[in-house]
């Protein structure tokens, strides 16, 4: 077993505080590695809080990994000590259904294995996240991270990098596509950043324009305020995808006219209810209401070449573990540009 620390959640209303566990032996095709720095994702509020239900304590969140590998189990091919990786939201799946065998695990057909709060395939145990000095994961569950990518960056790549690829991949987005987002939060800009990555013309839709400065810091094409219904007559029927990161309840039908027929409005923000929507605009223009989860291990590595080619980074602000606390009060208060990610140096062995 390998002894190491974290920061876990004990109680929906205890504070995260120093937690020293045990990590499992290294399994034949496992690797292990050195946490340097962990992204902080909505989520992994929403897991530590018990918002969602299900939560079993003591939880070690965190599920946007960069580490360097330390020691690898006898079978493990494509890693090798020293070299730098990353663990997304996901450290194992069946690997025999037929959503394994087309690559999207996320969607394994007898449920994958988060990267925390999670029971382990073969022992049960619950998994522990990257709030931690330690990490031990399964060889096909393991990323390579492109040698150019700044690594204090990086890290929310794996969870809102990879939630905004998926369905801008899946939808076909590239040169010619028009792409709204609604949204500029965590989610949103990266959609942003990937959308303009991979060539298409990009609309933020938000409902002021208190953030018009940011977007063309995004480098956004277009910037339209649901709130102006003239903005808005004059854009329906504009876009091909419009990628929906509001992570609460709320109306989908001033978005929907939006959408050029076939066009889909994909969520990624919000699980759970929405508001009422009507079908006229999908019936009239055989538009979609979709939704999106994270993308599969080789979707994901292709998301990280990408940004790898293209440079492209999430803006983040740098914490040490210490302040993780205080970073979920802002976090709740939106008081964040545009992600935590907690430099995993500062969590000392005493």
């Amino acid at each position: 077993m390998m002894k190491t620390i974290g920061y876990a959640a004990t109680s929906c209303d205890a504070p995260l505080k120093p937690f020293s566990f045990e990590r499992r032996a290294l399994r034949h095709n496992d690797v292990a590695m050195e946490v340097l720095y962990c992204g902080v994702c909505h989520s992994d509020l929403h897991q530590a809080r018990n918002d969602w239900g299900g939560s079993v304590y003591p939880i070690v969140p965190g599920h946007e990994i960069i580490g360097r590998v330390t020691e690898t189990g006898p079978d493990v091919k494509r890693f090798k000590q020293g070299d730098i990786v990353a663990i997304g939201c996901m450290v194992d799946s069946c690997q025999h259904c037929d959503q394994c065998d087309k690559g999207n695990e996320q969607y394994c057909r007898e449920g994958n294995t988060q990267t925390y709060n999670s029971p382990d395939r073969i022992d049960g145990q619950n998994t522990y996240g990257g709030y931690s000095k330690h990490m031990i994961a399964r060889e096909e569950f393991v990323l390579h991270v492109p040698k150019n990518l700044d690594l204090s960056r990086a890290a929310p790549l794996l969870c809102a990098g990879i939630t905004t690829y998926s369905p801008l991949r899946a939808w076909n987005v590239g040169p010619g596509k028009k792409v709204g987002v609604i949204g500029l939060g965590g989610l949103g800009h990266m959609a942003v950043k990937l959308a303009v990555g991979m060539g298409a013309e990009v609309t933020i839709i938000s409902r002021s324009d208190k953030k018009r400065t940011d977007a063309e810091e995004l480098k956004a094409h277009k910037y339209l305020v649901s709130s102006d219904e003239s903005a808005m007559q004059k854009a329906a029927n504009h876009f091909d995808v419009i990628i929906d990161t509001v992570p609460y309840k709320h109306d989908l039908d001033p978005y929907l006219p939006l959408l050029d027929v076939d066009g889909s409005l994909v969520i990624v923000g919000q699980i759970g209810p929405l508001a009422e929507t009507s079908s006229v605009p999908l019936v009239m223009g055989r538009r979609r209401v979709a939704g999106s989860l994270i993308g599969g291990i080789a979707e994901t590595q292709e998301m990280l070449n990408l940004c790898g080619e293209k440079n492209i980074l999430p803006d983040c602000e740098i914490i040490k573990i210490e302040d993780i606390n205080e970073a979920y009060e802002r976090l709740e208060r939106g008081d964040v540009h545009y992600r935590f990610v907690i430099d995993m140096s500062s969590l000392k062995n005493d």
